[in-house]
């Protein structure tokens, strides 16, 4: 049925109702024909004329073998059709206080969905007055991109949405470049240990201060 859609898309040969028109074609001096000139130019060559811009004026016919030029749009549908693959994109949600075995859980999960080439749309909710963490969901939602920087990329960074801080990731192609570092997560540096400084009396003083008090 779709093959036939595609045959009544072009008018070739004797159903060319125009006067005249342009041609195009491998080895065919380009230029404007009248339709009957047209005709015999693909016949000597043992091809058809296939019109293939008829809203042009005049229109545009190409010299060319019908059921190759059939073939090759086929072929174009079909790498068009590939590339507008409708994208999964997969929701993981976190809490501002998420614990080590529920955020590798989650990870777990995230890194399977990348590798499948899903987008990951990660999210902490704040419910409450745990909108008062946001800074350390942000810090989780980094963490959670970094440890992922394998299997994706960041299209988005933490952004706020009402309750919720989002950050997207796509999946990372095999030799893709690199995108924008992101972030890390801040750490507060342990301090510094602290230094202990005896100072020792020096033996001279001591003994100039035991003679003024004998003096």
């Amino acid at each position: 049925m779709k093959n036939d859609n595609l045959k009544d898309q072009y008018r070739i040969n004797e159903r060319i109702r125009v006067r005249e028109v342009r041609l195009v074609g491998d080895d065919i001096e380009q230029g404007v024909y009248s339709i009957s000139e047209a005709l015999r130019i693909a016949d000597e060559k043992g091809l058809d004329l296939v019109e293939i811009s008829p809203n042009a004026n005049p229109p545009v016919c190409r010299v060319t073998d019908y059921q190759k030029f059939l073939y090759q749009q086929k072929k174009r549908q079909k790498e068009q059709k590939a590339k507008s693959v409708k994208v999964v994109v997969k929701e993981i949600r976190f809490g501002p206080q998420t614990d080590d075995h529920d955020y590798n859980f989650k990870l777990k999960h995230a890194r399977g969905f990348l590798e499948e080439g899903a987008k990951v749309k990660a999210y902490v909710f704040f419910k409450g007055r745990s909108i008062l963490f946001k800074e350390q969901g942000e810090v989780l939602l980094l963490r959670f991109a970094n440890d992922l920087e394998d299997y994706g990329k960041v299209e988005q960074l933490p952004v706020l949405e009402g309750k919720r801080m989002i950050i997207m990731l796509s999946p990372k192609k095999a030799g893709s470049p690199n995108t924008p570092s992101i972030p890390k997560p801040q750490q507060q540096a342990p301090a510094a240990p602290k230094k202990i400084i005896t100072l020792k009396p020096k033996a001279e003083a001591g003994k100039k201060e035991e003679a003024k008090g004998n003096g």
